[in-house]
């Protein structure tokens, strides 16, 4: 492995959004590590990406777990130039029928995960380093039955902003990527059987008339990432085709 050939860490990198920025990443050159729960996943995930892509496996809610990741990391590179903290869970609950269980899920996930990820990168970050946080649309407009997945992706806006001060001087770099509705499986999932009624709503709601694709927002992570961006730093960028802005 190159010396300076960037090395970008992916977490929930086996599917959907933080697959396809992770092959957005390896297609531009980078040694790409991925990280999730499922080992199959992550399999699936290498294979796709090339030789030079690795998977960890890793529960961003649990801290030891996060310890023996980043340990890996260390080990093996040394180093991580891009940070693409993505995993994230939502569930559906309208107000009446939100459980403790749905409730610790997204905020150990969304809100825990975060926290602990991007601290425990810190140590094997550079000058000139880049953390990319994805966000979603649903830090300011959840729509009915989200109110708790709103709830943690605000508040991982509210980290960021206090985050940028708290890295001053460093040389590292820290923005969110807050996609709107994307084409993913994970999208279907939430709706269940009524996933195609969803997804109509959500074209009608658009004012370029669809809902994203996960390639497009790797397209604008890996904008955010790059030298590019040397200058953007604290944005929360909203990739969602103008929907939480009509």
């Amino acid at each position: 492995m190159s010396s300076d050939r960037k090395i970008a860490l992916v977490t929930g990198g086996s599917s959907g959004i933080g697959l396809a920025i992770a092959r957005k990443f390896a297609a531009s050159g980078m040694q790409v590590i991925v990280a999730g729960r499922r080992q199959e996943a992550l399999d699936r995930a290498v294979s796709q990406l090339g030789e030079d892509a690795s998977g960890i496996v890793a529960d961003v809610s649990n801290l030891t777990s996060l310890d023996t990741l980043f340990s890996q990391i260390r080990s093996d590179f040394g180093r991580i130039d891009v940070l693409v903290a993505n995993a994230g869970v939502g569930v559906h609950a309208p107000l009446g029928q939100i459980t403790e269980a749905g409730f610790d899920q997204q905020f150990d996930i969304n809100v825990k995960g975060i926290v602990f990820t991007v601290q425990a990168a810190l140590p094997l970050l550079n000058p000139g380093s880049s953390i990319v946080i994805v966000g979603s649309t649903s830090s300011i407009d959840p729509g009915p039955s989200m109110s708790i997945y709103g709830a943690t992706k605000a508040a991982v806006r509210n980290l960021v902003r206090s985050w940028v001060s708290d890295l001053k001087g460093s040389g590292i770099r820290i923005n969110i990527v807050s996609p709107g509705p994307t084409n993913t499986q994970s999208l279907r999932d939430a709706f269940g059987e009524h996933a195609e009624e969803g997804l109509a709503f959500l074209r009608k709601k658009s004012p370029i008339g669809r809902i994203g694709e996960p390639d497009e927002i790797a397209e604008v992570a890996a904008f955010l990432a790059s030298e590019s961006a040397s200058y953007v730093n604290g944005v929360e960028l909203f990739a969602d085709g103008g929907a939480s802005q009509a």
